[in-house]
């Protein structure tokens, strides 16, 4: 703008009177001029930009600089935000690199007798004991559920050829009496086995809980147990490591920070140590309570039915609290077919 109005006065004739006196010179509207208007505080400061006598829209307020200027604060601590959170994510990917490369060295060391580990004699046992009980019981669970389905298959058989009996002995009546006997003799043990069915339901349904939910329960605490023990017994060797070496001021602080490490693992072992053995204990004492039931549920039930004794059969099942599926439950409605 400068170098336009020095090139404008460059150019222009300036009149000069018969006294020697300059004329007056025309007003250029052209000439852009900037004045500060300064009302009582710095707050209502303008900027007016344009010639004298201009519109008004030439007034630029700078509470729209202020505004610019915090939205750029609002920026920036957007960003320290999100920095902080990518710090804080960059560390814990770290410790994770660090803790699992320190137990992947124990768990070697321990496998090739390199490395020694924590073991408690007596826990250790008992963990083995409830393994082995588990994969009896499995055994048990899948045999049992093996004798559903085939008795379940036996009872339908028994259904379909009573109906078949009754049939004929409407159809034949020079041997109607021997059809209606074979007719009632089929429907009273289908009646009998669906009694049996369900008491072997409840049992294979118990046995279920107290393998899949109890049992596993108590080994999902073991696995976090043995995975704490790996991580203890790594910075227990990575503290005597480091207390065999160099006694300087940097490895003070670094064994200062390897007794601390050690010190929370140390906890954390311990506390899931004592979780395992309440557990290990609660357990027993529930497989006995559950058990001692369900055995004695599935003998009674299994002697009442092939001794032909309806009616023990029946008390049995109020006894232990069977609740029989009505005729046809298991079928899909008409609405699901469709």
């Amino acid at each position: 703008m400068a170098d336009s109005i020095m090139s404008k006065a460059a150019t222009m004739e300036i009149p000069i009177n018969s006294n020697g006196d300059t004329g007056t010179l025309p007003e250029d509207d052209s000439l852009e001029q900037q004045v500060m208007v300064s009302g009582p505080n710095l707050n209502e400061t303008s900027i007016v930009s344009g010639g004298y006598g201009g519109p008004a829209g030439g007034i630029i307020p700078t509470s729209s600089i202020k505004g610019s200027t915090s939205n750029h604060s609002a920026v920036n601590s957007t960003e320290e935000v999100s920095r902080g959170v990518a710090v804080e994510k960059l560390e814990g990917v770290k410790k994770w690199g660090i803790n699992t490369y320190k137990c992947t060295k124990q768990m070697f060391s321990e496998r090739f007798g390199r490395g020694s580990r924590t073991v408690d004699l007596e826990l250790e046992a008992q963990i083995d004991v409830l393994r082995d009980t588990k994969i009896k019981y499995e055994n048990i669970l899948r045999l049992a559920t093996a004798l559903t389905m085939h008795f379940q298959s036996m009872v339908q058989t028994q259904q379909a050829l009573g109906d078949t009996f009754t049939d004929l002995s409407q159809k034949s009546p020079e041997l109607q009496d021997e059809f209606g006997y074979n007719a009632e003799t089929q429907k009273l043990l289908c009646k009998n086995g669906e009694a049996l069915l369900g008491a072997i339901n409840f049992f294979v349904s118990g046995i279920n809980t107290l393998v899949n939910k109890t049992m596993e329960d108590t080994l999902m605490t073991i696995k976090l147990y043995e995975n704490a023990r790996l991580e203890f017994d790594a910075y227990r060797s990575d503290l005597e490591e480091m207390s065999l070496g160099q006694r300087d001021a940097a490895a003070m602080v670094r064994i200062e920070m390897a007794q601390q490490d050690y010190q929370v693992h140390r906890e954390k072992y311990e506390r899931l140590r004592s979780d395992v053995t309440i557990k290990l204990k609660f357990l027993e004492e529930n497989k006995v309570k559950v058990m001692h039931k369900q055995l004695l549920l599935f003998h009674n039930a299994i002697s009442a039915y092939f001794a032909g004794n309806q009616q023990q059969l029946e008390q049995t099942l109020i006894q232990f609290n069977v609740k029989l599926k009505p005729p046809g439950s298991d079928k899909p409605s008409w609405l699901e077919e469709q």
